[in-house]
């Protein structure tokens, strides 16, 4: 028997479903720019620069950068980021008591461009879908429980 999660964790997993759904769209988006920022960089030889002589935002050659160099601060953000967002993904898979794999599986959403989305409308529906079955077995149980013991003091 597969192990699941604990009834009373139930309101914590949809508190960390939130945080993973909020750090996967944001860094799918930093990864996506993280991706045209490095096919700009070694297919053109280009990175973006902030605030320089080309103007407020401007792709300019990777020699010639006299202001902020954008691009970098692409890349160390969506680092940084991306450490939340396996925080978030341990969150989620420790309380959901799921295989091993499967936080592999989700932690590969900040690597691979476009799959953090994916995932995150899979496992949220996924989550919510099983959280709803959870809940409703147990209110179900509840009254169930509840007159049996009404029962049982009755025949006493």
């Amino acid at each position: 028997m597969p192990l699941e999660p604990k009834l009373a964790d139930l309101p914590r997993i949809r508190g960390a479903l939130r945080f993973y759904q909020v750090a996967s769209v944001i860094t799918g988006v930093l990864l996506l720019a993280l991706t045209g920022e490095m096919i700009m960089k070694y297919a053109f030889g280009l990175e973006l620069e902030l605030g320089g002589p080309q103007g407020f935002l401007a792709f300019v050659p990777g020699d010639t950068i006299t202001a902020v160099n954008l691009s970098t601060g692409i890349l160390i953000v969506h680092g940084w980021f991306y450490v939340v967002y396996l925080f978030s993904d341990f969150r989620l898979w420790s309380l959901m008591r799921w295989p091993f794999p499967r936080f592999i599986v989700i932690a590969l959403g900040g690597v691979i461009p476009f799959l953090s989305f994916f995932l995150e409308v899979r496992i949220a529906r996924e989550v919510r879908a099983y959280l709803d079955r959870r809940e409703a077995d147990a209110a179900s149980a509840s009254p169930a429980a509840t007159s049996t013991t009404d029962s049982v003091e009755a025949q006493q």
